[in-house]
């Protein structure tokens, strides 16, 4: 459903603390419905897939990456980029004047499909209709488009090994970087290395990246200076002592290993000093009951997988051997002071395990007493709810633009469906009369003038909507338009959202503009007819 028809209707089912307001220019908003709730802007709000009572949440969990850390595009995905450029070239192989290249960092989005074979970059609506279609950098013409995506009696699935998925904020820099390669490789057949073909490439950039990463590279960098590579956010403090002011437990479940989630954490959480420093010390450790890291998510969320928790010394960064989350009696030369300060603080740390240590750890019963918020559509959000049947949260940092833009936009979006209706009204006028002609012959030479100019006036409305759906697309991002939709449908990504997120929200902290016991409604489910006379 279009975001700002989830807005403005609203839910009625509890108006007492919901309101919406559209009067004049102004920016709708809601009432949060915590005591003295406060408006709560378009962009802030927290939007519903399906009914979520937080009342029934026992435990809210957070991935850590992109969920609590929000990074800076402009400088971690420049700095992953470059890092990536290096390991092609003096470990795989690739010219030196790869070096030169320059990284922009606003041309990619999440939501694009990688075609690997042939080099081409994609963005499908909800059915895999493709609609938009780049070689690289270049356009493919409508036949293109159509010859290779549509005319197949299968329907192609779009998924490994042939095709890859950017679904995460990480995986933009690399389709950035596989879009120049596939024009390096089409105007310098001879420079890249002999038998490399458009997959080869694709696997070449993903063994880069994952070089800078196994390599410390990237993490080394934010360590030294997390500030310019992490956004500050004050209310993630504030939200986590609300949710466990509420009686719920937290928890942390991070791929990142202890030394790295450590430093993050820190920085969001700790507090600063009066030159702007951070205090570096595990306070942050209070606001959780359970962290794990290294966490190896989605394999993590797979009850039965056998996998070794240890319990992490949070000083040393020390393996402790655990019986499944148990404390085990260490041999050897470890320190008992050690181990008892590891084994006493009230947050306990670990690296591995799955989700049933985790269960266990935190004493839930029952899968849908948790509420997981995650970045990753198939690390963090389809894995925990089709897997485990997790409640659901989906941080998606580009929704905020993107609602203030429909919500900017709707004057222009209200002008592109009067021409789409119009359009179709006189579609359906030329089709009546056409067939009318076949009926009748006393007035065929009127009728056929009728139709002439019907079919003139179809042309110039249609040459209108097509130049302002044009306008509206460029609004979004000049290349793939807008996240959540591919024309008038869905697009792949926002079907993916609708169906394993039950919220989704701009950033993590939003949480903390609602009651920690909100009952979340959707809008009120809508036969297809019913959108047509539904306000903009």
């Amino acid at each position: 459903m279009d975001h700002s028809a989830r807005t403005m209707l609203g839910d009625k089912a509890s108006k007492s603390h919901l309101t919406v307001n559209t009067n004049g220019g102004e920016k709708p908003h809601v009432w949060s419905s915590s005591e003295g709730g406060c408006q709560i802007d378009i962009g802030k709000q927290i939007f519903c897939n399906r009914s979520l009572n937080m009342k029934n949440i026992i435990a809210v969990g957070f991935d850590m990456d992109y969920t609590l850390a929000q990074y800076k595009p402009e400088t971690f995905e420049s700095l992953a980029y470059e890092g990536t450029i290096r390991k092609l070239v003096y470990n795989l192989g690739y010219p030196q004047e790869l070096l030169e290249w320059t990284f922009d960092w606003k041309y990619m989005v999440r939501g694009l499909v990688l075609d690997k074979k042939r080099g081409n970059i994609l963005k499908m609506d909800r059915h895999k209709y493709v609609k938009v279609a780049y070689h690289g950098f270049k356009e493919l013409s409508k036949e293109d488009k159509v010859g290779t995506y549509g005319n197949t009696l299968i329907q192609d699935s779009f998924d490994e090994p042939d095709y890859a998925l950017i679904d995460t904020l990480f995986s933009l820099a690399e389709a950035y970087l596989f879009a120049q390669l596939v024009d390096f490789r089409d105007n310098n057949p001879g420079k890249v290395p002999q038998g490399t073909d458009y997959s080869r490439m694709y696997k070449d950039v993903r063994a880069a990246v994952d070089l800078c990463h196994r390599d410390g590279t990237l993490k080394q960098m934010v360590a030294k200076n997390p500030k310019r590579y992490i956004n500050e956010d004050t209310s993630i403090v504030p939200m986590l002592k609300m949710l466990r002011a509420s009686g719920r437990s937290t928890f942390l479940v991070t791929n990142s290993l202890w030394d790295y989630t450590n430093i993050v954490m820190n920085f969001l959480c700790a507090s600063r000093t009066s030159d702007g420093g951070i205090t570096c010390n595990f306070d942050w450790l209070q606001y959780f009951d359970v962290v794990i890291t290294g966490s190896a998510k989605p394999g993590f969320f797979h009850e039965g997988k056998h996998a070794n928790i240890f319990e992490v010394e949070t000083e040393s960064g020390m393996l402790l051997n655990t019986d499944n989350g148990t404390p085990m009696p260490q041999v050897g030369n470890t320190s008992p002071k050690v181990l008892l300060k590891g084994l006493n603080k009230s947050c306990r740390v670990f690296q591995g395990g799955s989700v049933g240590h985790l269960h266990k750890l935190l004493s839930i019963e029952s899968s849908s007493q948790v509420l997981y918020v995650g970045d990753h559509i198939y690390g963090d959000i389809l894995r925990s709810k089709k897997v485990l049947g997790w409640r659901t949260m989906l941080v998606v940092p580009e929704l905020e633009r993107e609602v203030e833009l429909l919500w900017e936009l709707r004057d222009m979006r209200k002008q592109l469906r009067l021409l789409r209706n119009e359009r179709d009204l006189v579609e359906d006028q030329i089709h009546h009369l056409k067939w009318a002609l076949n009926l009748r012959n006393d007035e065929k030479q009127k009728m056929t003038s009728a139709v002439g100019e019907l079919e003139s006036h179809r042309d110039q409305v249609r040459l209108a909507h097509q130049q302002a759906q044009w306008e509206c697309h460029q609004k979004f991002h000049k290349i793939w338009g807008q996240l959540m939709k591919t024309g008038y449908q869905n697009s792949h990504f926002a079907h993916q959202v609708e169906r394993f997120a039950c919220l989704y929200t701009s950033q993590v902290s939003n949480l903390s503009l609602y009651s920690p016991d909100k009952y979340y409604r959707p809008s009120e489910d809508f036969m297809p007819h019913e959108f047509h006379i539904l306000p903009l």
